[in-house]
């Protein structure tokens, strides 16, 4: 049954207005955005990395095992990048709410330096993040486990293990990232710089909120297409574009392997890049394309009210605390 809203004045409809929640959650959210907020933010920025690193890495690992067992169809560079852009999406839409949606160390970063988010909640969101990473990796893990140990005593059989193993296309390259044995560390870097700095001015320029061709409503999926198409272009050469969904990987794939798995000096590339690659992406941004005398489209503009109107929403805020009086 729909409730009174006791603000009409403010223009919008609130979730409480036309939806009864049980008395449990309602109670819950006064503490979810009081006390336990920090731990909400961090599930958000957990389960955002999840999302991208789950679709991405099992695509990948639907790649990998089709090329390892010689089975066309499986998968393909095509389908690693759709599942990125679908991870992406997914988590910009569904996991961003509580904590801003960053899902990458980058991110929190630039924000810290060009937004005012607090320096000391910087570690807590990264260790977030590539927490949601590791699990993804272990979800998916434990999905292939059976398929995944089979491929590694074919691959022993043939005498292809040492070969292909801690390479993108052998097992443990489903998790961690690698380099094709004697790649160039310099090209590596490039590779990584380009793609990075494309993404994070791609990122930048959706989150504007004077950008007329990006409304709030579209940005998910023009993110998403950045990552897919950094995917589809420049994989092959090394990528990472995400410090957590390279760390994530990483760690795991050093607990199922040990310290063969850590990358060797591709490591610290795959790690930190995609870090001074975005700032500078960012101060291009900052320096060239934004513009304080721009107006903010209609679309933005009520994004922003929106946001506004649940932090004035002085129905729920009484709501909730008449809840405690019960």
């Amino acid at each position: 049954m729909a409730s009174t809203n006791n603000n009409p004045g403010v223009g919008f409809t609130h979730l409480v207005d036309v939806i009864q929640r049980p008395r449990w959650l309602q109670s819950w959210e006064k503490y979810r955005h009081g006390a336990f907020h920090p731990i909400v933010e961090g599930i958000g920025e957990s389960m955002g990395a999840f999302f991208i690193v789950y679709c991405g890495v099992g695509a990948t690992a639907a790649f990998n095992i089709g090329n390892l067992s010689q089975t066309a169809g499986i998968g393909s560079l095509l389908t690693v990048g759709f599942a990125y852009a679908v991870g992406v999406v997914g988590a910009i839409c569904i996991a961003s709410s509580p904590s801003g949606g960053h899902f990458n160390p980058c991110i929190t970063v630039s924000h810290a330096v060009w937004h005012g988010f607090p320096w000391k909640r910087v570690p807590y969101f990264i260790a977030c993040q590539i927490l949601g990473a590791y699990f993804a990796c272990l979800l998916v893990y434990v999905q292939y486990k059976t398929t995944l140990k089979t491929l590694e005593e074919l691959l022993i059989a043939t005498g292809k293990y040492d070969a292909l193993q801690f390479t993108p296309n052998g097992v443990a390259g489903i998790f961690g990232l690698y380099t094709q044995e004697g790649a160039n560390l310099r090209d590596a870097f490039i590779n990584e710089f380009f793609v990075d700095f494309f993404i994070g001015l791609v990122i930048w320029g959706s989150m504007d909120p004077t950008n007329f061709f990006v409304p709030p409503a579209n940005a998910p999926f023009i993110i998403g297409l950045a990552y897919a198409t950094m995917t589809w272009c420049f994989a092959p050469g090394a990528v990472s574009a995400n410090s957590a969904r390279d760390i994530g990987g990483r760690l795991f794939a050093i607990t199922i392997w040990g310290t063969r798995a850590n990358g060797g000096a591709y490591a610290a590339i795959a790690a930190v890049t995609s870090i001074p690659a975005t700032l500078f992406a960012t101060l291009v941004y900052e320096l060239v394309f934004t513009d304080s005398g721009r107006v903010l489209p209609r679309a933005q503009q009520e994004f922003l009210n929106g946001y506004n109107a649940r932090l004035n929403h002085k129905s729920l805020e009484e709501h909730l605390k008449a809840l405690t009086l019960v």
